[in-house]
């Protein structure tokens, strides 16, 4: 007859096995599944950043386009309006006169740039290059984005299957508690044998509890680099094949993969297109030190009418539209400007825009610099991964092997319980290690692959 401690554990063994079930079965009806190229579009489509970038790109537009506009000539018109009160001239009649008149003229102007040390066109190139390299920012920050998702994708189906395995092994640890205590209420066991049993439960419950939160926390940081709520988190995901695992067991040449990335990678393009707008900027800052000519017209006319002494009605001086055609004036203006001096600050300019392309030029080879050294480690990586993946995998047959010796032997009394726990620890932390391995050898190809820019799926 089992004892209440037996009892409890046969049924902690039932429940945790029945929900369990219950979970997965649930997990299969009620959610969707994500795979990794999911992921990665719904962060391209939610990513408030992303969004934020495209808004600057559109400035870089807009800059664009009124850097082509101020090459066109700049056209006003208005109406000035005067009260006039006591001796003046009124200009509408060229006489002197003392009298309140009401006196108007309009007009309508116009002037453009001829020449101006080629300021303005150099503008609109440095706006082109910099709306380009907006753009390559845009690109930057999505492809970022990108990698931080792969990485949280991969920690999701590593704590899925960490998880998975912590709850087979909570299994095994509580139907191992029951015997102990069969064989205990049969006086064939000790109290330290079931001491030690329900220690080991006790631990791989823990693990369950660790390996969920390690989960929970994992999709919690998918979910908001999706930009999804939290209490949307109401999808699982794709796990890869062996097929998969066998393509990240490549060999790569890290300097073949480092002139592959340099002619589309965003973060080189960046650098490249900064360092042609500061450049350019350098011409942009000369156009001050050259004289400006500039071509304005305007044409126009006046109008009066007089304030009589004892009326306020308002008297034209002569017929409305034979003041608009006798006082109808057009002229024609030729500006030209030589910079003297101007508190060096023409010069100064040009001195900064130098050193800003110097500057520029130096961070593109710390870019290139920064890729280089990035790809060479992630290749070391990926080798290391891969000769710890075959190491693990080696180890966790090994041991899954002598576990399963081990556990036919100690069913017939020939291994003690310690010789038998020692055993099973192994074989679970061999799992656990060769779970981790062949992540994150799945994770080190698929840095290689973004670097080679391939989609990165499974």
């Amino acid at each position: 007859m089992f004892t209440n401690n037996t009892m409890f554990s046969k049924l902690a063994f039932a429940v945790t096995f029945s929900l369990v079930t219950i979970g997965m079965s649930a997990n299969l009806h009620a959610q969707e599944t994500l795979t990794i190229q999911d992921a990665i579009d719904r962060m391209l489509e939610n990513n408030l950043n992303i969004k934020q970038s495209s808004l600057n790109v559109s400035t870089a537009a807009v800059n664009l386009e009124q850097s082509k506009a101020a090459l066109y000539p700049s056209v006003s018109t208005g109406v000035n309006n005067n009260f006039n009160y006591g001796r003046s001239l009124n200009p509408a009649t060229n006489q002197l006169i003392t009298q309140n008149f009401y006196q108007g003229d309009g007009n309508l102007t116009a002037s453009v740039d001829v020449f101006g040390g080629f300021a303005k066109v150099n503008q609109i190139k440095q706006n082109k290059i910099l709306l380009a390299a907006g753009n390559s920012n845009l690109d930057k920050m999505k492809n970022d984005l990108i990698l931080q998702v792969v990485t949280a994708y991969f920690q999701v189906v590593f704590n899925t299957d960490l998880l998975k395995a912590s709850k087979e092994q909570l299994l095994v640890a509580l139907e191992t508690e029951r015997r102990e205590q069969s064989l205990l209420d049969a006086g064939n066991k000790t109290l330290a044998d079931i001491s030690q049993a329900k220690a080991q439960a006790a631990t791989a419950e823990l693990n369950v509890t660790n390996a969920q939160n390690q989960l929970t926390i994992s999709y919690l940081t998918l979910s908001q680099l999706m930009e999804m709520q939290p209490d949307a988190q109401n999808y699982t995901v794709v796990k890869p094949t062996i097929k998969d695992i066998a393509e990240a067991q490549k060999v790569y040449d890290a300097n073949d993969v480092y002139n592959t990335s340099l002619s589309f990678f965003p973060d080189i393009k960046l650098a490249q297109l900064n360092r042609e707008a500061a450049e350019k900027g350098v011409d942009v800052a000369k156009g001050s030190l050259y004289p400006k000519l500039s071509l304005g017209g305007a044409i126009g006319s006046q109008y009066s009418y007089s304030i009589g002494q004892k009326s306020p009605l308002l008297t034209p001086d002569a017929h409305f539209n034979d003041q608009i055609s006798n006082n109808f004036y057009q002229g024609i203006q030729v500006s030209l400007k030589f910079p003297i001096f101007n508190g060096l600050t023409a010069r100064s300019n040009v001195k900064r825009a130098r050193i800003s392309y110097e500057t520029s030029k130096v961070s593109e080879q710390l870019a290139k610099n920064n890729l280089n050294k990035v790809i060479a480690q992630a290749v070391a990586d990926l080798r290391a991964a891969d000769s710890r993946y075959k190491s693990n995998e080696k180890t966790f047959n090994a041991q899954k092997d002598a576990f399963n010796v081990i556990e036919q032997r100690y069913a017939v009394g020939l291994v003690n319980s310690l010789d038998y726990n020692t055993s099973r620890t192994n074989r679970n932390k061999a799992e656990v290690d060769f779970i981790q391995s062949k992540y994150d050898l799945l994770f080190k190809s698929k840095v290689i692959d973004y670097y080679l820019g391939k989609q990165i799926a499974f």
